[in-house]
């Protein structure tokens, strides 16, 4: 755990531009300080998993059933604000009729999410966006898949993610559980530069916490 916090505190203090930072996972409320944190050092942050819906409905976006953090569109509505041009959001998803591993699904456009429909998944025309933006990264942190991976159905956009990282000439850090889950079972974790188990941990270290294993490390 010392060495991938440390990884993680190397890339932070001192990274090589383009710095692109790539969050999922289900809340915005969860990850509000890795945003503020990471928005005035990264040249991208792209966006997507469930998190994605609170942007879009703050956007005045239709997003029908889809899991949405009413009481944080407030702090979705700043965050576009502040991030402008750096804040990279879906422009396509993947969509279902229920919350099931085996619901029918089709691919619509971010904006045309229709009544009794969930958001479950990035769609193709996202994973393009979010190549053109990866392609020159000299340094990617991810951390939180980009759907409901665990069903097979709607990890496409998770493990399209994997590889598009695992291609690029640049460092690479994963962390989080269900990130460093979702590489694992890419089958892509060798080409990734660093993979931080510790999801609680990582997401304090983006925050910009100091945290105590790390702090006696840098006393030494």
């Amino acid at each position: 755990m010392e060495k991938e916090l440390e990884a993680l505190g190397g890339v932070l203090e001192n990274p090589d531009h383009p710095f692109v930072a790539i969050l999922g996972g289900a809340k915005i409320t969860g990850k509000i300080e890795v945003i503020d944190n990471l928005l005035p050092v990264v040249d991208k942050l792209l966006i997507g998993g469930g998190m994605a819906n609170t942007f879009f409905k703050a956007k005045g976006y239709e997003v029908g059933e889809s899991l949405v953090e009413d009481e944080a569109l407030g702090i979705a509505e700043e965050t576009l604000e502040r991030g402008g041009d750096k804040l990279v959001l879906p422009v396509d998803v993947v969509i279902a009729d229920a919350f099931e591993a085996d619901a029918d699904s089709q691919v619509v456009a971010a904006d045309r999410v229709p009544g009794g429909w969930r958001i479950m998944d990035i769609g193709p025309e996202t994973v393009k966006q979010f190549d053109a933006a990866l392609r020159d990264a000299r340094t990617v942190v991810w951390n939180g898949p980009m759907g409901v991976f665990e069903f097979d159905q709607f990890g496409d956009g998770t493990f399209a993610l994997a590889r598009l990282l695992a291609k690029l000439d640049a460092v690479t850090v994963i962390g989080g559980g269900d990130s460093a889950a979702a590489v694992q079972q890419s089958g892509l974790a060798d080409e990734m530069s660093h993979i931080s188990t510790g999801g609680g941990a990582s997401l304090e270290f983006l925050e910009g916490k100091t945290l105590p294993g790390v702090a006696a490390l840098d006393d030494r």
